[in-house]
């Protein structure tokens, strides 16, 4: 009797090929349904129609087509089992040993902007994924292909063993069969979660696919990938590499860290930015009326840091600033874009990673974190910052150019790891406190970078003051204006304390702790 392989797959990729040597090297009956049994009829391939093999025609509009006792249980009998065989001849059903299956486009589906619900609900795959864990739970006897990538690697198979596929091939494409129906699951189910407003669901599932394996995590000693979550490449998976050696891991982190931050100054109505980070803690950031300027602010702000740094810049790379960005070793650099002159500049430097990111805006909704026995989830920290909303708590208002000042630095401090402080002048970081134990801490490391610059600069803190000894420091230094959440047990104190000095104190109602 010949061996039958079921073919039912979405994605035609490689499919005729495979179907061929299955039929001329290895003497396999094909059976398929719909538009797969079209293809391999007009390829000249012989193939049986479900339909035809199972008796019964397709039904609901082809809702309804491998669900059925001759197909299953050919997939499921136990080949050295006594009564599954006698079940299978009682009820003459052929065994299947082969299953090709690819399932419907539901997450290239959902990825259209225009999409509908019903269209969306349509590309739900039933009898697909039946299939697909029907014939890896009986691996020890069905082959599973869930993805075109695997049909040579499958041929070889055959063809090294005598036209069988060894058990541990077998058990491999059956893990690899779950993972595939796992994931489809788990972006229907993300899908209707975002459907229903349900912002923190009672299961909350992660799947990715890996992009490729990266060398190594933060050390030597640790495993680390790359994954992609859904079919259409979005975010870092979407991103151009210009040049430059292969991405690791700490690059991605940091380029995560930097596109976050540089996403604050984004929009046409925003001036050039540029934002130098080390760490994930941004080390040098401005604005300027060009992107070179901008990004020259930012080297000057701290140029020992900036050394083997990450840059991100908000507008396509020019010429000026490429030729600026060769005078200092990066490890990577991202922007919108990169024009052709300042390609052929940075070529100079061809180890430094160059990567191109259209959309610096778009990120993930919700942050994740592993704990032990769990994960931790939150929404993102994406509120908007508007200054028309802030208290000015102090006798002494801010100027307009210094209320601009203080939304610079906020923003920026948003960013820094907590506790974060951050010294500000002309839409450029003088000082940078970050990740201390206690916010004086912080402080002080602030403005001894910020120095004599700081001087009539703006200073922000991500948390509020407990007490008004950073307050007096600040002053002390030249700080003329703050901006604090509040939220103190001692925020009078800290209040009167700026009234005492001088200072303008903004009041921003809002914190941005980073951990």
């Amino acid at each position: 009797m010949a061996r039958l392989a079921l073919l039912s797959t979405s994605d035609k990729t490689g499919l005729i090929d495979l179907a061929r040597s299955l039929v001329e090297e290895f003497q396999f009956q094909l059976i398929s349904s719909g538009g797969t049994a079209a293809a391999l009829k007009e390829a000249g391939l012989p193939v049986t129609k479900v339909s035809d093999h199972t008796g019964s025609p397709e039904i609901l509009g082809g809702r309804v087509k491998t669900l059925h006792p001759r197909i299953h249980g050919g997939i499921l009998a136990r080949r050295d089992l006594p009564q599954d065989a006698a079940d299978l001849e009682a009820s003459e059903i052929p065994p299947i040993d082969l299953v090709v299956v690819n399932l419907y486009p539901f997450e290239q589906t959902i990825a259209k902007p225009d999409v509908t619900l019903p269209e969306a609900i349509e590309q739900i795959d039933i009898g697909g994924p039946a299939m697909l864990r029907a014939s890896a739970k009986n691996f020890k006897y069905v082959t599973v292909l869930c993805e075109p990538g695997q049909y040579q690697t499958c041929l070889q198979e055959l063809r090294q063993n005598g036209g069988e596929t060894s058990l541990t091939f077998r058990q491999t494409c059956a893990l690899q069969a779950f993972w595939h129906t796992s994931t489809y699951d788990e972006a229907i189910a993300t899908y209707l979660t975002g459907i229903n407003k349900l912002a923190l669901p009672p299961r909350y599932g992660i799947a990715g696919h890996q992009l490729q394996p990266l060398r190594y995590g933060e050390n030597p000693h640790q495993l680390a990938g790359w994954y992609q979550v859904g079919a259409t490449p979005t975010g870092w998976a979407a991103a151009t590499k210009v040049q430059g050696k292969e991405i690791s891991y700490n690059n991605l982190v940091d380029l995560e860290a930097a596109r976050r931050l540089i996403s604050e100054f984004t929009g046409t109505e925003q001036p050039a930015a540029a934002a130098i980070l080390k760490h994930t803690n941004p080390c040098g950031v401005a604005l300027g009326a060009s992107l070179a300027e901008a990004y020259q602010k930012a080297l000057d702000a701290d140029p020992v840091s900036a050394f083997g740094g990450i840059v991100a810049l908000n507008r396509p790379i020019d010429a000026a600033t490429a030729k600026a960005l060769t005078q200092t070793f990066l490890e990577c650099v991202v922007a919108p874009a990169c024009e052709p002159e300042a390609e052929k500049i940075l070529k100079s430097k061809s180890k430094v990673r160059v990567l191109t990111l259209p959309d610096l805006q778009a990120g993930p909704k919700e942050t994740l974190k592993a704990i032990a026995g769990g994960f931790l989830v939150q929404g993102s920290d994406d509120a908007l910052e508007d200054p028309s909303q802030w208290k000015i708590v102090t006798d002494r208002q801010p100027t307009p150019e210094q209320l601009q000042e203080l939304l610079f630095a906020w923003k920026v401090a948003k960013h820094v790891k907590s506790n974060a402080i951050v010294v500000t002048r002309h839409s450029a970081t003088l000082g940078v406190g970050a990740g201390q134990m206690n916010r004086v801490g912080s402080v002080k490391i602030a403005l001894e970078q910020a120095g004599e610059k700081a001087a009539g600069a703006v200073l922000a803190s991500d948390g509020f003051f407990p007490f008004d000894d950073s307050v007096r420091a600040a002053a002390k230094a030249g700080i003329v204006a703050i901006a604090q959440p509040g939220g103190s047990l001692r925020d009078t104190d800290v209040i009167s304390a700026a009234n005492e000095l001088g200072l303008v104190m903004a009041i921003t109602g809002i914190r941005h702790f980073l951990h």
